[in-house]
């Protein structure tokens, strides 16, 4: 391509030569000609070939001098594709060069291929193009930069550098080569002349001439002039900046003469005056360049520089200047290393001058010269842009501004301009150092120079850190402390990133790398090491300028960072701002420079709690109530991590008042908030990650930390975690701004979950701590927990607020002491008393809880456990902190002690108990200031402290619940912690002494502890009793008696009592048995019982703790509690007898006399004393059931056990003390009492029925049957006020006669029957009617006892079936004795005894069956009182008002009756019975017969069935006649009572109801006595009402026929011709008659019946023939009634069938007649009714009438 290229132009070139250039023609020709006898295969053989032919140029330079511009462009393009194909000959460089130099007058494309060539001229011949062929080389590009054409101008500029640099490229080669010793001159250095070597001297030549021409002077080798200074300048930068290894004085110290002579006094003479922009820009960066990579040569020079630029910045030079001189900085700052080196030629020198000082004092001139521009207040705001930029003044900015709010500094109304630094318009698209094609200054924005400060504290901060932290790692720990470093990413985020993510920037990625790198183990982390301290590290120098400049400088930067905090920055420079702050203070930190380190954490702080918003929330008064959270954001605290570093549960973010705080805000931007911001716990965070990274470092500077901390949480509490809205920098309206602002408070619940990760991995670092560390840490808690300096008043418990709090003093925070008082007494409301100590008290338990194994690993001095523990105790107890913290304090407390229990339980059994009992006795030390008998409370102290006692109490039981398995010592304390409840009192000295004396005195410090130490009780007597060691037991028995004598809770005491029984069975369990002798208890005062119990070493300590418990028990037996004292005695009558199979006789004879009645005794005094009449019937009532079940249960206990007590000698006086016991009881006539002892007494006999007992003798009987027989337990009267059911009691009683009975029956006698009889009779009279009970149907319990026991006794004896039959027949008796009550007595709640009665009925009859030969039982009038029991409900019948399911009483005894006659009539005449008694049996025998003939049918009861109940006594009355008749005419019998017999048939035969006139004939008159047969003859008055016949018609016939049976006479052979119904009884039998009686024939004894009865017959008859003959005439031919005409047909046929005894009516006068004297007393009536039959036309009545007339006729003879 080069040959075609080179042939065609070269023809070009001839053809156009042809006519004025022969010479060029020619020479072209030739070359032409060579050029195609060139055969060359590739383009490096060409170019070979044409290098050695040094002719084929010619054409080409001869064209060039031509000035031709054709010839001269088709020359260039020829030597230009030579140059680049290293074609020329090397002999032609020189006319090349001239040639080109030549051709530079050509056109514009000649130009720029001239340019396009030089570089590859003197790339190709590097070698040949030196000293004066690069003179003209360089000389080509000054001739074209002087042109005026722009674009040849800057190409040859640009040549030109290319081509210097070349040159010093050249320089680079030659240095690397060997020295070959060609020198080819000497250039001046700073102490003499160097020798150089050829590329050396040209670049020494071209660098000082360029000086040269820039300072506007000759060059001495260029020969050029007029190089314009800023393309020299352009120049010197380059080379400086591209190759500067040359400048120095080892490489070539010519050069670096050249920058101490000429360059470096140049360019600050320059900036000196008052350069353009253009020239000033380069000046700059010729500076910067030397100051980065040439200050070791220009050591004093740089120094000089440095101030030069100072000054510049310093002065109120332009702002483009001012600008210049940041970058500068901004650059230096950002090289660490330099800045180093800056700080150790300069600063760290004596004698030279402080630059970096100086220049960061300017720093703070700088940061504070405008305050306007940058927003400055008093906390950091939002920028705001010029709010005139799109509008004119605005009457709303006006008004703004003449509001006068204040917080924001800004410029006046005519004047707009932005406010604050932001990096939209804070910042430059490029920077002015970088401006290079601009003459003109550019518009720099105001703050540029104040965001470039910012950058440069930035740069410091993040090189300071990047050096000195990888020092601080262990070499074993290097790796991972790597990541732990903050700061190791990137810088801020980006201008355009939302402020949402802002917080995730280098302090977040701090957070999370720390939380990554801590997650895996703990206790990896040692101290950081101090590299000041490594002397021997390779770096340590450059450690010691790190420091120096920290020292130096701190307060010049702290004071620059303290204004830009309270700038208005938009986030990315908040945050680089706070990045900074943050690592400044990390390395002074780590290089334990405390005054600077302290000072950034002062103002650190500051900056998170700014003092104004903490004196506001002192001021407030009331924390902010919170409002209602979203459903996403469950309620928190600040900082309430996993480990609730605040345990403050009631804050929550009130979103409602955070709401309408923002919309506060936007209405009114100058508004100061009153609580924290994000920005603020941005701050917080950064202060809180210093903490964690320099933790064991910081010493005494903690409280820093933690009281910024503790300030914002109090804040935050105040405020309710409402988002403070950081405030915007101005006064118009700015949407960026306002939407930034939005974002951050969007952005609050984050950053409070950030702090909250920041400040739990700070608490949790200290477990790194050394131990000396560690303590500092808890100092500095414990000092945040500030007593107050005077107790609150009493309004200070109330909610109000305190005008007259003083703000705190100037500064970061008021002293602690001043702003803790200021809290506690400002009346804050009782929500939050004081959130800070809150806080403090929460600090220290969660440091201890993190460091527990350290606190237990340690002694306690050493580990900070005495002071923690010390801390809060002191809280706890003090009188002057509000209840909250106090209580707060105990339950940390409680907390801490439970922890640590629960870590310990990995160590060895020494370390174990030993740390244990430490635990123990910080629970006991806790309780100790609250014992104290001089303690000063009031009600609300001494309420608090029952609180925390009760929190204390809760701990130890937590303790043991968790622990208690595994505790080894310490138990002695558990119990005192547990007794510290009760106000301290001594036992006496034994434990068989009486202690209810000291009961009395036993009282509790409040009833809210019983609970909570009963609960640890509880838990010991449960689980962990075999844990306790010997001398604890007789502590616990003590303490057992403690809560059962408390009277706060009954409920504990009653479960208290249950533990006696399980600790009396631990003790049973651990020997087979319970050496219990006389001598263990034989002292009286008990002093022996306690010191054996307490010895663990005497062997029967067992028996004497066991004793000792069941005193003390039964101590508790008398408690005026009936729950207590009921539940104490079951519990140790159930201790007996569970183990009472492991006592023997003599253990047994022990516990009776000392525990058994000794109780018994204790209960007999209190019902003395409760039977008093001034005591309430409550407690009485209440004494009565204890005694009971003290009876019961020792009745229980003894009858169990009686076969081990009996066999002891002593047992007859035990059982007479125990009868005695018995009778004292009763004494007391309580029914109850009564009721349980007679129970005793049966359950204690009735385990003696199985065989003999030994020592149960006689005596023993005849003490139980004296004690039953002493009489039918009572009520005393007064007793009670109500009728008092003693049912029980009787049934009691009776129950143990039966018992008595068994026992004594052997030796029986009739004294002891009648006793029994004569108290069971008192028994049925006495026992009041059971409630719910009926005695109609069924005996009652205690009926039916009664007459089991009349069953069971023995009959056998003289005397006994009398006794027997006589108590029966009462019995019977009592359901009839009341007739005059029986109507109303069917609802009365009264004992009917109907059911027993009829049970009697059948025992009497059985009793007199079975003696009916007995003659006692007649003489002593037993028989005639059963006939007569038997005779009451007969007779009554009907009257009887109550009705039975059953049968019915009259019935019953009916029946019974007729059993007993049929048994006891034939006994009458056997027996020698008296007359007297023989008429009264007889008598009572025809009150029974008229009582079965009789009812009363008027009124009966309902469901009576008479029909029945009139078959029934028909039934009856027959069986009975055929027993008395004929025996009833003895001569023994009375007349009377024959008569009253006769009598009653005679009423009881009447059918219809007789007229009134003819009462006096049927019922006598006045004296009694029936009136005379006369009178049946006058006629009485007829009626026409037809009375109804009579309900028991058929009997009224049974006694009619019965009337007649008795008048038929018996003489005659047989008597078939009577017609009663069934048969007439026979006579009576032939051993019916009595040796002591004169024999009666049967037909005396009929005659005399027959006398009784004949005035009854005729009377009878005559009724209904005068009814007849009265009533019929008036009914005319009208039949007469069915009845009556029965009645009258009846009548007539039995008088004509009647023959009756002759004997028994009296003659009629002047007739004589044998067996029909009757018809003859009758006749008148029988004429009259004949005469009426026949009127009436009756002719069946008259047929009857004449039969009767007939046979009177008959009689008469006729």
């Amino acid at each position: 391509m080069t040959t075609q290229l080179l042939s065609s132009e070269l023809t070009n070139l001839i053809q156009e030569s042809k006519r004025k250039h022969n010479d060029l023609r020619q020479a072209a020709e030739k070359s032409l000609e060579e050029l195609k006898g060139i055969r060359a295969a590739n383009e490096a053989q060409l170019a070979a070939e044409l290098s050695q032919r040094v002719t084929f140029v010619n054409p080409f330079i001869i064209a060039c001098g031509t000035r031709n511009a054709k010839f001269t462009g088709i020359a260039i393009v020829c030597l230009s594709r030579l140059i680049l194909v290293a074609a020329l000959p090397r002999s032609k460089l020189s006319p090349v060069l001239e040639a080109l130099r030549e051709a530079t007058s050509a056109g514009l494309d000649v130009q720029l291929k001239i340019l396009q060539a030089l570089p590859t001229l003197l790339q190709n011949y590097s070698k040949e193009v030196q000293g004066d062929l690069l003179v003209t080389a360089l000389n080509i590009c000054f001739i074209l930069q002087t042109t005026k054409n722009a674009i040849v101008n800057n190409t040859s500029a640009a040549t030109l550098q290319q081509l210097v640099m070349t040159v010093f490229e050249k320089v680079i080669v030659e240095d690397k080569s060997v020295p070959d010793g060609n020198i080819v001159g000497s250039a001046p250095a700073g102490d003499g002349e160097v020798q150089l070597r050829a590329a050396s001297m040209d670049a020494y030549r071209i660098f000082r001439d360029i000086c040269l021409m820039t300072e506007n002077q000759r060059p001495e080798y260029l020969r050029f002039t007029g190089l314009p200074q800023t393309f020299g300048l352009e120049l010197i930068e380059s080379v400086l900046s591209q190759h500067a290894p040359i400048f120095t004085d080892s490489h070539h110290p010519e050069q670096a003469h050249i920058l101490r002579t000429r360059v470096m006094p140049f360019v600050i003479k320059a900036l000196s005056g008052k350069p353009n922009f253009a020239t000033s820009v380069r000046l700059v960066r010729i500076l910067y360049t030397l100051l980065r990579k040439h200050l070791e040569v220009l050591p004093s020079e740089g120094g000089e520089a440095l101030d030069t630029l100072t000054q510049l910045l310093d002065q109120d030079a332009a702002a483009w200047k001012r600008a210049l001189c940041m970058e500068v900085f901004r650059g230096i700052f950002s090289e660490p290393s330099l800045l180093r080196r800056i700080f150790m030629l300069y600063d760290s020198k004596e004698g030279e001058k402080t630059v970096l000082k100086n220049l960061t004092a300017t720093f703070v001139r700088v940061s504070t010269e405008k305050p306007a521009v940058i927003g400055l207040g008093h906390q950091s705001t939002i920028p705001v842009a010029n709010p005139y930029a799109n509008m004119a003044g605005s009457s709303d900015q006006a008004m703004l501004e003449a509001s006068g709010v204040t917080g924001i500094i800004s410029g006046s109304v005519s004047e707009g301009h932005n406010t604050g630094i932001s990096s939209q318009w804070s910042t430059v698209r490029v920077a002015c150092i970088d401006q290079l094609d601009k003459t003109e200054p550019p518009s720099v924005p105001e703050s540029y120079v104040y965001a470039l400060t910012l950058s440069c504290i930035t740069s410091l901060s993040e090189g300071l850190a990047k050096f000195i932290l990888p020092l601080t790692v262990p070499p074993d720990s290097r790796a991972r402390k790597r990541a732990k470093q903050p700061e190791s990413g990137r810088a801020s985020p980006a201008p355009t990133e939302d402020d949402s993510n802002a917080p995730k920037t280098a302090m977040e990625r701090t957070a999370t790398t720390n939380s990554i790198e801590r997650s895996g183990s703990f206790k990896k982390n040692p101290v950081p090491l101090n590299p000041l301290a490594v002397k021997d590290h390779p770096l340590h120098a450059e450690v010691k300028i790190c420091a120096a400049i920290i020292d130096e400088c701190w307060p010049a930067i702290l004071a620059t960072c303290s204004t830009f905090l309270n700038a208005a920055l938009d986030s990315e420079y908040y945050h680089g701002l706070v990045r900074a702050f943050q690592k400044f203070a990390h390395v002074a930190g780590l290089l334990h420079l405390t005054t600077p380190r302290d000072a950034f954490l002062t103002t650190l702080g500051k900056a998170a709690v700014p003092p104004n918003v903490f004196t506001a929330c002192l001021n407030a008064g009331a924390p902010k109530p919170p409002a209602s959270s979203p459903a996403s954001e469950a309620p928190t605290s600040i900082l309430s991590n996993a480990r609730g570093l605040l345990s403050v549960d009631s804050l929550v973010t009130p979103v409602g008042a955070a709401g309408e705080r923002q919309r506060q805000a936007s209405m009114d931007a100058n508004t100061v908030p009153q609580t924290l911001n994000t920005r603020n716990l941005l701050c917080l965070r950064a202060l809180l990650n210093l903490g964690i990274a320099l933790g064991p470092t910081l010493s005494s500077s903690w409280s820093i930390v933690l009281e910024t901390l503790q300030q914002a949480d109090f804040v935050l509490f105040m405020t309710g975690k409402s988002p403070g809205r950081t405030p915007i920098a101005g006064k118009g309206p700015d949407p960026k701004a306002e939407n930034e602002a939005a974002s951050l408070m969007a952005n609050f619940n984050t950053e409070i979950r950030a702090v909250e990760t920041a400040a739990s991995r700070l608490f949790e670092s200290t477990v790194d701590f050394p131990n000396s560390a560690f303590v500092e840490v808890v100092d500095a808690i414990c000092g945040l927990l500030g007593q107050p300096a005077e107790p609150p008043s009493e309004s200070s418990s109330r909610p109000q607020s305190s005008p007259s709090l003083s703000p705190p003093t100037q500064g970061l925070r008021p002293q602690s002491g001043q702003h803790r008082r200021l809290v506690n007494v400002s009346s804050i409301a009782p929500t939050g008393p004081s959130q800070e100590d809150q806080f403090a008290l929460a600090k220290i338990g969660d440091i201890a809880t993190i460091n527990i194994e350290r606190l237990l690993s340690y002694p306690p001095d050493v580990s900070g456990w005495t002071r923690i523990t010390t801390e809060l105790i002191s809280a706890l107890s003090s009188l002057t902190f509000p209840t909250q913290i106090r209580t707060r304090a105990a339950e940390i407390l409680v907390h801490l002690i439970l922890d640590a229990a629960k870590a310990v339980g990995g160590f060895d059994d020494e370390t174990r108990s030993r740390v244990q009992l430490r635990l123990l006795e910080a629970l006991r030390d806790s309780l100790l200031p609250l014992q104290m008998e001089n303690r000063a409370v009031s009600v609300a102290t001494h309420s608090t402290d029952i609180d925390i006692h009760k929190i204390i109490l809760e701990g130890l039981k937590s303790l043991l619940d968790d622990s208690g398995d595994a505790l080894l010592s310490g138990w002695e304390i558990t119990f005192e912690i547990i007794g510290s409840i009760f106000i301290p009192r001594r036992f006496g000295n034994d434990g068989a002494q009486d202690t209810s004396n000291q009961s009395l005195a036993l009282t509790t410090r409040s009833g809210k502890l019983i609970r909570s130490a009963f609960n640890s009780l509880q838990l010991i007597c449960s689980d962990f009793l075999g844990s306790l060691p010997k001398s604890c037991f007789l502590i616990l028995v003590d303490t057992l008696y403690k809560f059962c004598s408390q009277d706060d809770d009954l409920n504990i005491a009653l479960t208290t009592v249950t533990f006696f029984w399980v600790l009396s069975d631990f003790l049973s369990g651990r020997s087979k048995s319970l050496p219990i002798t006389d001598n263990l208890v034989d002292d009286p005062d008990g002093v022996p019982l306690v010191e054996k119990a307490s010895k663990a070493e005497d062997p029967s300590s067992d028996a004497a703790l066991w004793m000792l418990l069941l005193l003390r028990l039964t101590t508790v037996t008398t408690d005026q509690r009936l729950d207590l004292r009921n539940s104490a005695i079951h519990t140790l009558l159930r201790i007996f007898d569970a183990y009472g199979d492991k006592l023997g006789p003599e253990a047994w004879s022990v516990c009776i006399k000392s525990v058994i009645f000794k109780l018994l005794s204790s209960i007999e005094k209190e019902l003395e004393d409760v039977a008093k009449s001034d005591v309430n019937e409550k407690v009485r009532y209440d004494w009565h059931d204890t005694a009971v079940v003290v009876l019961n249960g020792i009745s229980t206990l003894l009858a169990n056990y009686l076969d081990v007590l009996t066999v002891h000698p002593t047992f007859n006086s035990y059982w007479q003390q125990l009868l005695g016991h018995f009778a004292s009881l009763l004494d007391f006539q309580v029914l109850e009492i009564s009721t349980a002892t007679f129970k005793a007494l049966t359950q204690m006999l009735s385990h003696s029925q199985n065989g003999s007992k030994q020592n149960f003798n006689r005596t023993t009987i005849d003490l139980a049957w004296d004690l039953w027989s002493r009489g039918v337990p009572v009520s005393k009267t007064g007793n009670t006020g109500k009728i008092t059911d003693n049912q029980n009691c009787l049934l009691a009683y009776v129950a143990a006669l039966r018992d008595v009975y068994r026992l004594i029956q052997v030796n029986l006698t009739v004294e002891h029957i009648r006793r029994m009889l004569t108290l069971l009779r008192e028994v049925m009279q006495l026992a009041t009617p059971g409630a719910y009970v009926a005695d109609i149907d069924h005996v009652t319990p205690l009926q039916g006892q009664v007459l089991e026991v009349i069953k069971l006794l023995r009959t056998d004896l003289p005397g006994a079936p009398s006794a027997l039959v006589s108590q029966t027949s009462e019995f019977i008796s009592l359901a009839f004795i009341e007739e005059r009550g029986m109507s109303n007595q069917r609802n009365s709640q009264k004992r009917t005894y109907v059911a027993m009665s009829k049970a009697s009925m059948s025992i009497l009859q059985t009793l007199i069956v079975d003696h009916a030969s007995d003659v006692n039982i007649y003489s002593d009038g037993a028989f005639l009182a059963a006939l007569t029991a038997l005779s009451k409900p007969i007779v009554l019948k009907y009257r009887f008002p109550i009705i039975t399911k059953t049968e019915q009483p009259w019935k019953l005894a009916t029946t019974s009756a007729l059993v007993i006659l049929e048994a006891t009539l034939p006994q009458l005449h056997k027996l020698d019975i008296s007359r007297s008694s023989l008429q009264d049996i007889w008598e009572m025998i025809v009150t029974i017969a008229n009582g079965i003939i009789s009812a009363d049918c008027d009124a009966p009861p309902d469901q009576i069935n008479i029909a029945e109940d009139q078959d029934f006594d028909i039934s009856s009355f027959l069986k009975l006649r055929e027993l008395i008749i004929p025996s009833l005419g003895a001569e023994v019998v009375a007349d009377k009572t024959r008569k009253v017999f006769a009598e009653n048939l005679f009423r009881m035969s009447i059918i219809h109801a007789p007229a009134p006139a003819e009462s006096s004939l049927i019922y006598g008159s006045n004296e009694g006595d029936i009136v005379g047969l006369s009178n049946l003859y006058k006629p009485r008055r007829g009626r026409t009402i037809d009375p109804p016949p009579t309900k028991r018609e058929k009997m009224c016939y049974i006694c009619i026929d019965e009337l007649f049976a008795l008048v038929t006479n018996h003489n005659e052979a047989s008597t078939p011709h009577i017609t009663v119904q069934p048969p007439t009884p026979a006579f009576p039998p032939p051993n019916a008659s009595a040796a002591n009686l004169p024999f009666e024939a049967p037909h005396a004894l009929h005659v005399r019946l027959a006398r009784t009865a004949a005035p009854y017959l005729i009377l009878r008859a005559a009724l209904t023939l005068r009814a007849y003959i009265a009533d019929q005439p008036l009914r005319g031919r009208m039949p007469q009634p069915l009845s009556q005409r029965k009645e009258l047909a009846r009548m007539l046929e039995r008088l004509v069938e009647l023959k009756s005894e002759p004997e028994a009516i009296p003659d009629t006068p002047n007739v004589e007649s044998e067996s029909r004297k009757h018809l003859l007393r009758l006749y008148p009536l029988l004429v009259s009714a004949t005469s009426v039959a026949g009127t009436s036309g009756d002719e069946g009545v008259l047929k009857l009438l004449t039969k009767a007339l007939e046979v009177v006729g008959s009689e008469l003879g006729v």
